[in-house]
C-alpha cells in the first residue's frame, strides 16, 4: 500500500484516481464520481484496499462541496474543476459506511496499523456528508 499519510488522497491509488478524474472530459466527472461511491457501496463481499481508497477519494470530494466539508488536498486532489456533486452526498455517505465494514482490506490494514487518526478522518467526513438535522 503507498500510503504516505491518513488522508482521503494521501495513498497512491487516490492520488491516480484523481489523475484520471482530471483526465477525463468534464461531463464524464460526475459520473467517475459517483461510479466510485457506487462500486463501494454495492460491494456486498470483500472489499479491496484500491477500491476503498477510490471510493474515500470520491465521497471527499463529494463533502468537499458540502457545508461542513473539508477542501480537497491540493496536491494530491483533482486540479481540474468539478461539477456539482451534492446530489452523491447520500451515496457517498453509504460507500464510507461500507469502507468501515467487514470485510474490507482497507479497514483491516488501518486497523493493523492502529486505525485512530485514520478513524477520526473517516468520522470528520461521515459528519460532512450527514444530512443536516431538521429542527422541530
Amino acid at each position: 500500500m503507498g500510503t504516505w499519510d491518513v488522508g482521503p488522497f494521501d495513498n497512491d491509488t487516490a492520488a491516480d484516481w484523481c489523475g484520471h478524474l482530471d483526465d477525463a472530459a468534464p461531463d464524464a466527472r460526475h459520473g467517475l464520481v459517483r461510479d466510485a461511491l457506487a462500486r463501494t457501496a454495492g460491494t456486498t463481499g470483500y472489499l479491496d484496499s484500491d477500491v476503498a481508497d477510490e471510493a474515500v477519494a470520491a465521497a471527499a470530494l463529494v463533502a468537499a462541496q458540502c457545508p461542513a466539508g473539508e477542501p480537497a488536498n491540493p496536491h494530491y486532489g483533482p486540479k481540474e474543476p468539478l461539477p456539482d456533486l451534492t446530489d452523491l452526498r447520500t451515496l457517498a455517505l453509504r460507500s464510507i459506511d461500507r469502507v468501515v465494514t467487514e470485510p474490507s482490506e482497507l479497514l483491516e490494514l488501518w486497523e493493523e496499523a492502529g486505525d485512530g487518526p485514520w478513524q477520526a478522518g473517516i468520522n470528520r467526513l461521515r459528519g460532512a456528508l450527514a444530512p443536516e438535522s431538521t429542527p422541530l
